[in-house]
Order: structure tokens, then C-alpha cells, then sequence
């Protein structure tokens, strides 16, 4: 990605000293400059309207109007790329998620509280995530506001639209579900009768994301669902409740020793790799704190994927879906040398962000190519 002119960037925070931090975080940024500041809510619209920024930080927890509901307003007014800046309490990762739901590209958590006087520790993180959300197109915010305000539910899975890899992997061709059912796109050996593991690694929009894919599967799927986020700890155990509440499947943030279950979602926990093991005829999960963070993180899309392919008692669904980075195209490879895998990738069109996705296109290995709203169906697709 080229960043040629510098992104606009305005701080939301009540907190003069706050703003003065973050402001200072960007001083002599190559790619990012700070044009204004806002000291609440109300404040935020009406620059956000004056100044035209690129990209806005914002903290949650404001005076006046707070951090959400300036988010609402700003989707339905002046849509712009929002990162959200976030406490890790329980309901500060509740309000980050609602957050999420209404349009905002992403967040960072403040390391200790409203007034973090130690917020260097995450001058990295926000610099690197401002950088990349104010690249994201509006019209992907205004998807994301609408998706939000009309959900939908989806019971027939015959309906599906897909995109299939051209012989090259650089174009994509749209065909018919009756077209696009007669290729084999390596799925020599693929049976609906087998036993069936679904994988699903996702980072930036990942909540709204698998918001939309979750709570359309049904509770009679065939299958455990393992899930990595990437989300620091305490805020996994809120996403699980929250899709849990909206789901027709059990979700949950996975525990070690939980035995796997079809029909259920087990998300890896905010600093934790997601692996299992096999005990006498079951699965149980495994959660790994020893193992250093794969590319920054942990849990890690590649951990995950690498460690599942090790087995050989079910066939896999790898699904990668909006994110940056390239985390679960190496762990792609590895499912793929090992057993039966039919890999799925979000197009572009609706990643709020095209990294993990792209890279694990350009691996050849992805054998189809969906929006967010057909994932669920193409996943069912492949299962008895």
C-alpha cells in the first residue's frame, strides 16, 4: 500500500492532556498529520464537518455526547473513518464492541483507564491503525451502518453467490451457483459424510464481520467452529457474549480443556493461542499462553491453522476474512499439504480492510472467493 499525501487526522477526547498525547504521537508522521481536535462528542460533528479529516480518533467515555453516540451521528452525517479509544473494563469492551457494530473501523485499549498516563505503551498500535484506517473507503462505513440498521437472516442456503478463482488468481469471474457447482476447485476428496472442523481467522472489522456470518448458521450445523479474533484479552469474552445473544449456535470464549461440539463457537482468548488435542474419541482445546505472539499476535490465525492440520480426523474449513496483515496464509499451506481443506476468502468488496484475505489469495490455495454476506451459505455448502 502507497501513501502518497498525508491523511488528515482529528483527536476526540475530554481530556486536554490526552489529546495533547496523542497529537504529540503523530509529530513528524511521514504518513499521518494531526489538523484539529475535539473535547466531546458535539464538538466532533461539527469538525469533523469544518476541518474534512481523513481519520478520527475518539474516546469512548465523553462528557456532553459520548463517544457512541457521536459515532451514530457521524455514520449518518459525515461517515469517516473512526478509531475508537477504549478502557478495558467489562462494559468499556461492551460499549467498543457496540462501537464496532455502528461503524467504526477499529480501536485501541487504553492501557489503564480514561486518563492513561502510561498511553506510550500503545503509540505503536494507534499510529500503525490510524495509518491504515484512513485508506478505508467510506462507502465500506456506510455498508457497515446499513448491514447494522437491516440485519438479515438468511434460511436458504441454495441461493449463493460466489466468485471463483480464474485460472491466473488475479481475476475474478462471477458465475451462476449452477456454473459455479460444476468446476472443482481441489476438492478431489471432499465428502459430505466425513467429519467436518471449521476455522475461521479474521483482525480489522472482524466482530461486524463475523456478527454477519455467525448468526446465520443454524444450530444443526455438523460441525465446531474455532474462531481467532485478533482482540486483547477481555474483550474476546465480551464478542462471544454478544454473539452468543444474537446466534441460534452456543458461543463462547473458549476455556482450556472445553470439549469441542458440533454446533458450538469457541473464540480464542485475547492473549492466548487457540490449538486442541485429541483425549481418547474427543477434541479439547487448548489454550496457549508459552508461545510468543506470531506477527504481534496472540491468539494467531497461522497457530490455529497450523496446529488443526496436524489432524487427520476431520476435513477442514479454512475461512479468512477481513483484516490487515497476512496472518493465516502460511497457516493455509500448512492445512492444505495436510488432509482434505476447502479454503474461503472475503472478497475485497466487503473487507473493511483487504490484507489477511489478499495475502491468503495470493497463496492459489483459496478455493472460493465470497462476500461477507455468503459466507455462512458457502460454509453449509460443504457440510453434511
Amino acid at each position: 500500500m502507497e501513501f502518497s499525501k498525508k491523511s488528515k487526522l482529528l483527536i476526540v477526547d475530554d481530556s486536554a492532556f490526552m489529546r495533547k498525547l496523542i497529537s504529540d504521537f503523530f509529530e513528524g508522521n511521514s504518513y499521518v498529520e494531526v489538523i484539529g481536535t475535539a473535547r466531546n462528542g458535539k464538538d466532533a460533528i461539527s469538525k469533523i464537518q469544518q476541518l474534512e479529516p481523513d481519520v478520527v480518533t475518539m474516546d469512548v467515555e465523553m462528557p456532553e455526547m459520548n463517544g457512541l453516540e457521536a459515532l451514530k451521528r457521524i455514520m449518518e452525517i459525515c461517515p469517516v473513518p473512526v478509531i475508537m479509544l477504549s478502557s478495558t473494563t467489562v462494559s468499556g469492551a461492551e460499549n467498543t464492541l457496540s462501537a464496532m457494530e455502528s461503524g467504526a473501523v477499529d480501536f485501541v485499549a487504553k492501557p489503564s483507564g480514561t486518563i492513561s498516563l502510561d498511553l506510550h505503551k500503545i503509540k505503536e498500535e494507534l499510529v500503525h491503525k490510524v495509518k491504515h484506517a484512513a485508506k478505508v473507503p467510506v462507502s465500506k462505513l456506510k455498508r457497515v451502518e446499513q448491514a447494522v440498521k437491516q440485519p438479515t437472516k438468511i434460511t436458504n442456503f441454495s441461493s449463493i453467490k460466489r466468485e471463483t478463482i480464474s485460472t491466473n488468481h488475479k481475476l475474478f469471474q462471477h458465475r451462476s451457483n449452477k456454473e459455479s457447482s460444476e468446476i472443482n476447485i481441489s476438492k478431489r476428496n471432499w465428502s459430505n459424510t466425513s467429519k467436518k472442523i471449521v476455522l475461521i481467522g479474521t483482525s480489522t472489522g472482524g466482530p461486524r464481520a463475523l456478527q454477519e456470518v455467525i448468526t446465520k448458521l443454524p444450530k444443526t450445523i455438523k460441525a465446531p467452529i474455532l474462531i481467532v479474533q485478533h482482540m486483547p484479552a477481555g474483550f474476546t469474552k465480551s464478542l462471544a457474549d454478544r454473539l452468543n445473544q444474537l446466534s441460534k449456535i452456543d458461543v463462547k470464549e473458549a476455556e482450556h480443556g472445553d470439549i469441542l461440539q458440533d454446533g458450538k463457537a469457541y473464540i480464542a482468548p485475547g492473549g492466548s493461542h487457540l490449538k486442541i488435542k485429541k483425549v481418547n474419541m474427543n477434541f479439547q482445546v487448548v489454550l496457549d499462553q508459552t508461545e510468543p505472539p506470531r506477527s504481534g499476535h496472540r491468539p494467531a490465525v497461522d497457530v490455529l491453522f497450523e496446529n488443526v492440520s496436524t489432524f487427520n480426523d476431520f476435513d477442514k474449513i479454512a475461512v479468512i476474512m477481513t483484516g490487515m496483515g497476512y496472518d493465516g496464509s502460511k497457516g493455509l499451506k500448512n492445512l492444505k499439504e495436510n488432509g482434505n481443506v476447502i479454503a474461503i476468502a472475503e472478497s475485497a468488496d466487503t473487507c473493511i480492510v483487504y490484507g489477511m484475505p489478499k495475502a491468503a489469495v495470493e497463496t492459489q490455495l483459496v478455493d472460493e472467493v465470497v462476500d461477507v454476506d455468503d459466507i455462512a451459505q458457502t460454509i453449509m455448502k460443504y457440510l453434511p
